[in-house]
């Protein structure tokens, strides 16, 4: 390994270590602060709590609200909202995300510069200038993207499954709130915290469809909205929930199995690609490879 090389990945490993040791004290210093405001935590647990947490987290929190002034109009309402859709929204608000990003993008100019000095190629700093500060400036959205979307692919896989349960459990005697506490019990997964959540906001008062469509903002998954929107009107206009609740399940099943006919049938166009630029060529190399040898030695020969 070439000095450049090993410098370079060394850099990178130690940015990503700093990025992860910020990180993980600007997310404990979020929860740890939700712990104070609940009476949990004593003055003898905060002092025990690490560096990042008690000095590095409020100096870079800092940075995010001064950073807070120059973004666009409704950018943290977004950013607030993408943090609830990808179940980070206990963990950091939207000033915690502007400080990371700040955090990621500084880093990455830092490190672009580094590795421009190490190479010799114009062409080759150029590129690597370029590649280094778009994964440091998109680099955390596409994270919290990916997070997003399988969050709810995940949700949606779930709901089938845990409408069959809420049908059993009401045909069965419970109530609705009572059967959302037996699907939380027994499926584990990301539909079964938001369905804690929602159970928690009735609890303290909050109303069934107030809370329902709390949960359909907070998941935006269109199968979800569609159900919970269901259950709205079944109970504004009186209609049984049972009932309600086993058609719903009967259409579900309907949905799951037409989306993995669709997936099915879009397999082979998606392995188009794959064939002709990966594993044709291999068998054209292995199938005339020789012929060609071949030939190319008998004309050789005569010419």
């Amino acid at each position: 390994m070439s000095p450049a090389l090993f410098a370079v990945l060394a850099i990178g490993v130690t940015v990503g270590a700093l990025v992860f040791y910020v990180g993980m004290g600007l997310v404990k210093s979020r929860e740890s602060g939700g712990r104070r405001l609940a009476g949990l935590q004593t003055r003898s647990d905060v002092l025990q709590t690490g560096f990042s947490e008690r000095a590095v987290a409020p100096v870079l929190e800092g940075v995010g609200k001064f950073a807070l002034r120059f973004t666009p109009t409704g950018w943290v309402e977004g950013a607030q909202q993408k943090l609830v859709l990808a179940g980070w929204a206990d963990r950091m608000d939207g000033n915690t995300w502007a400080a990371i990003r700040i955090i990621v993008l500084v880093i990455s100019i830092v490190l672009a510069l580094v590795v421009q000095g190490l190479l010799d190629s114009t062409v080759w700093r150029f590129v690597a200038f370029g590649v280094i500060l778009f994964i440091g400036f998109f680099g955390p959205s596409a994270m919290m993207n990916r997070k997003i979307d399988s969050r709810r692919k995940e949700m949606e896989k779930q709901l089938p499954d845990v409408i069959d349960l809420l049908v059993i459990s009401v045909e069965a005697g419970l109530g609705f709130e009572a059967a959302m506490g037996r699907v939380v019990q027994n499926v584990p997964g990301e539909l079964s915290r938001e369905f804690s959540r929602t159970l928690q906001e009735t609890r303290v008062g909050v109303s069934r469809n107030v809370a329902l469509r709390s949960l359909a903002e907070r998941t935006d998954v269109d199968d979800l909205n569609t159900f919970i929107m269901s259950l709205i009107q079944a109970d504004q206009f009186g209609v049984s929930i049972a009932r309600m609740l086993r058609v719903q399940a009967d259409e579900m099943r309907v949905r799951r199995r037409q989306r993995a006919q669709e997936r099915a049938f879009a397999a082979p166009v998606k392995l188009v690609f794959p064939l002709v630029f990966f594993i044709f060529p291999a068998i054209f190399v292995i199938l005339l490879g020789p012929a060609v040898m071949k030939i190319a030695k008998v004309l050789g020969d005569v010419f």
